[in-house]
């Protein structure tokens, strides 16, 4: 298993847009996943898991992946994370 902390960076959080990309993203990864947030864990392959975590701008959340891949695929999530999927960022 490997784990990164980052900070989720778009100023509007995971809303539906950056939650569906996440999710597609994490869902294209053949590891397990999770993201581990101030209120629990949760599957990030699953788009309603992200949305009902409600994760906002600057929230610090750790990505773990474990299995196949799972270094390549951690590093694909949290490039996602960092790059705030295109969206406006805060500092």
């Amino acid at each position: 298993m490997v784990s990164e902390k980052v900070r989720v960076r778009n100023v509007t959080g995971l809303h539906l847009r950056p939650a569906t990309e996440l999710s597609n993203i994490c869902s294209q990864c053949p590891c397990d996943v999770t993201i581990i947030h101030p209120k629990g864990r949760i599957n990030p392959k699953s788009v309603l898991m992200l949305m009902s975590a409600a994760i906002k701008a600057g929230t610090e959340i750790e990505v773990q992946c474990s299995g196949e891949d799972e270094e390549k695929s951690l590093k694909k999530i949290t490039d996602a994370i960092k790059g705030g999927f295109g969206e406006e960022m805060i500092d």
